[in-house]
């Protein structure tokens, strides 16, 4: 193997082989690694015509065959998988060489895997990859982070092949930052991912059995919905689905699919590590307990016998009630992405990885699964104000959510009354009453910590920590 490849990449599942062939199409020569022979063949075999991709399933042709500094990307299960396969490329390795791990591991597995290469004189960077096969082939939202010269040397390519929006074409990648900051960011966008897609379903629950609206319906009115203000990736295929039939059956497919919710384990970290940080999530945290849930099909079995709920008709206006949950949707969405980019504010000081919150949300205007028109209103906010803590603080998005605030509150209140669970669309209602609210409950609660633990508390007329010997009664 005499040409040096520009790239490689070890793991030639169906991400891995689109990556490279959108690569090569930028003019990239790229070298592919895999222990199964058949994929290893099937890479070159399917290569875009006048590109240069090879394939290979030995370790010490692969790293022989790249140019220096070696810019190797990983597409593995997280893990001890990618354990496994660094160690494996460790012998062969020059210093400055930089390995990419672009699959879903963990943040901690990144920083841990950072601070044991530095010393060896290697370069790792964790790098979020979002938009699916599609995107994969033909640009996604890639989210790379680590030291700072390891990504300039990545950098023309990853802007090469990522996605592109605007009139200026801009590419969907960015530096995310230090250390573990890329697969930070992936992790938090796919808690909003959760999250999202959790409204989104419970929307088509209060229309569906709330109003008996037909799968036709429903297509016409989300193809209207991705015209407005809820223009998303999420809403486009939701009104693709809904007008796909099933071959065998001839029914509406989406009928025909159990509901039972799978999971890779990115939402629930996100939850895990909002609560680590303090930070509160409870839109995504809703909505990760819903999937959960939703595996115990066997016991909602049960208990639907023995308490035979009913769902009692939406008496309102169809087409007010329809504009009602439009509106809480529009407000739960927002809901959803301050809270994420609230954790990613944090995480970000605590950690010191430096995230800048413009380019997260920049990047994920295009080629990712959570982008939507909303996402060029938060850029807008960040612009204005870098340092903005949370998004629900700007001026124009509280107008937006001032101006939908009572229909996401009938709407959760004419659920209730139904007997329809929308459990992360009540979820955004109470974080954003709370959010707003100048003063919580929270004084009783934490009365009651100083009874029972001598917990103490602060005061709101003077400074200072106290404690009270409260009146015991048996």
């Amino acid at each position: 193997m005499e040409k040096k490849f520009d790239f490689g990449m070890i793991g030639l599942g169906v991400m891995g082989q689109n990556l490279l062939y959108n690569m090569a199409d930028h003019g990239f020569s790229v070298l592919g690694l895999d222990l199964d022979e058949k994929k290893a063949k099937a890479l070159e075999a399917g290569a875009p015509a006048g590109t240069y991709v090879k394939g290979t399933t030995d370790t010490k042709t692969f790293v022989e065959g790249l140019s220096t500094p070696r810019r190797i990307t990983l597409l593995v299960p997280a893990g001890k998988p990618v354990d496994a396969v660094v160690a494996s490329l460790l012998p062969y390795l020059e210093k400055g060489d930089i390995i990419i791990d672009g699959g879903n591991s963990h943040y901690t597995d990144t920083l841990r895997r950072v601070k044991e290469l530095a010393p060896k004189g290697f370069h790792f960077m964790g790098m979020g990859v979002s938009g699916g096969e599609k995107g994969a082939r033909f640009g996604p939202s890639i989210m790379p982070g680590g030291d700072k010269e390891a990504y300039n040397h990545v950098q023309p390519l990853l802007e090469a092949i990522s996605a592109k929006v605007g009139k200026d074409q801009e590419p969907c990648t960015a530096y995310m930052g230090k250390d573990a900051a890329g697969h930070f960011v992936k992790m938090v966008h796919n808690g909003i991912e959760y999250a999202i897609m959790e409204v989104i379903s419970e929307a088509y629950d209060l229309l569906k059995n709330g109003l008996d609206y037909s799968n036709d319906q429903l297509h016409g009115l989300f193809a209207k919905w991705n015209e407005g203000r809820l223009s998303s990736f999420l809403i486009e295929i939701t009104r693709d689905i809904f007008a796909t039939k099933d071959p065998e059956t001839g029914n509406y497919l989406v009928d025909m699919i159990l509901d039972k919710a799978g999971a890779k384990g990115t939402g629930k970290w996100t939850s895990q590590d909002a609560m680590d940080t303090g930070v509160a999530i409870p839109s995504i945290d809703m909505a990760v307990s819903m999937r959960t849930l939703s595996a115990y099909k066997e016991d909602r079995l049960k208990a639907a016998a023995l308490y035979q709920p009913v769902v009692h008709k939406i008496q309102e206006d169809a087409a007010k009630f329809e504009a009602q949950v439009e509106a809480a949707l529009y407000i739960s969405t927002i809901i959803c992405y301050a809270q994420g980019l609230s954790l990613l504010v944090k995480a970000s000081e605590e950690l010191q990885m430096e995230i800048p919150l413009k380019d997260v949300v920049k990047i994920w205007r295009g080629g990712c699964i959570i982008r939507s028109t909303l996402l060029e209103t938060f850029y807008q906010a960040y612009l204005k104000d870098p340092n903005l803590s949370n998004v629900l603080l700007d001026p124009t998005i509280a107008g937006e959510v001032k101006a939908g605030q009572q229909d996401l509150r009938d709407v959760v209140s004419q659920a209730a009354k139904s007997g329809i669970a929308i459990g992360a669309i009540q979820s955004s209602l109470a974080y954003l009453e709370s959010f707003v609210s100048a003063k919580m409950p929270t004084n009783l609660i934490q009365a009651q910590r100083d009874n029972f633990g001598s917990h103490t508390y602060q005061r709101t007329d003077k400074e200072g920590i106290f404690h009270t010997e409260w009146e015991q009664h048996p």
